[in-house]
């Protein structure tokens, strides 16, 4: 039986999470008042019910004293009930952007600005974050890639860390991506660029990957690269972090920075313990 609570930041993804677990074979249950919570656990978990994998849907919408889902979470568990509980996140800068775009009104706005709307339910949703078992944060997921890494969670039931790397492309001309972490500049390398037949191809056909990859400097730079994440990824993940990008730039984000990403994240995508995204921010921009 797995019983999942699944909450978090309105705009983060809740309502995408509860329709893809429900296409999972999920009974699921949106925005249940709290005072029914325990009897609906109760019911779905009986021993001659059918039901066997169960996902709830909370958030601040209802108007009810949220604050109060942490006691009734301890309650279920301490009364033997399989409480899972996945949040799920985003940044603010993204959470404003998908307000905006979608016209919506933020619950906890009261018809002022969204930010303060966010910065209210974040006060309001720390205390069940902090009892959270997953955290899923969708700043830089697209929908399939959401999707993915659900089903590594309740459906493949593999191990998951809430820990998830972009390994992001960029060119130094058009500015440092503003949600890097982490940025490396690829620069020292000769340029494909200044090659005729390789000017208009990208990091992503193999004449500029042997290019690049043709010069000693390239190998020992991903080597060292890859070295330090692998000692920083742990200590990220025990402090908590569940976005990670780590940004390549050259001049113009076509060739070396795209190769050299491309690399790093063939010689990761099978850590394990993290999720982990390629993207190539410059790379569809007029050389």
């Amino acid at each position: 039986m797995r019983f999942v609570i699944v909450t978090g930041m309105s705009g983060a993804g809740k309502s995408t999470a509860i329709h893809m677990l429900e296409d999972a074979g999920y009974y699921c249950v949106d925005n249940l008042p709290l005072s029914l919570i325990e009897k609906f656990a109760e019911l779905t978990t009986a021993p001659d019910n059918e039901i066997s994998q169960v996902a709830l849907g909370l958030d601040v919408r209802g108007g009810q004293k949220f604050e109060e889902v942490v006691d009734v979470v301890d309650s279920l568990k301490e009364k033997g009930y399989p409480v899972e509980i996945l949040y799920m996140d985003a940044s603010d800068a993204v959470l404003i952007k998908r307000y905006k775009e979608s016209r919506r009104l933020h619950p906890l706005a009261q018809g002022g600005r969204v930010e303060d709307g966010i910065k209210r339910e974040k006060e309001i949703l720390k205390g069940i974050k902090k009892k959270a078992d997953y955290v899923i944060d969708t700043s830089q997921l697209l929908t399939r890639e959401f999707r993915i890494e659900l089903d590594k969670i309740f459906v493949e039931n593999a191990e998951y860390n809430s820990l998830m790397i972009t390994v992001l492309s960029f060119g130094f001309k058009y500015g440092i991506p503003s949600d890097a972490d982490l940025v490396f500049d690829v620069r020292f390398l000769p340029n494909p660029f200044y090659i005729e037949e390789l000017k208009h191809q990208t990091g992503n056909d193999k004449p500029v990957q042997d290019y690049v990859k043709s010069f000693p400097e390239c190998g020992q730079f991903v080597d060292k690269l890859e070295d330090m994440l692998r000692f920083l990824i742990p200590g990220y993940i025990q402090e908590g972090k569940y976005q990670l990008v780590v940004a390549i730039g050259c001049t113009g984000g076509q060739h070396r920075s795209v190769t050299i990403a491309n690399e790093l994240y063939e010689r990761m995508k099978d850590g394990g313990n993290y999720g982990i995204k390629i993207a190539h921010r410059d790379v569809k921009q007029a050389k």
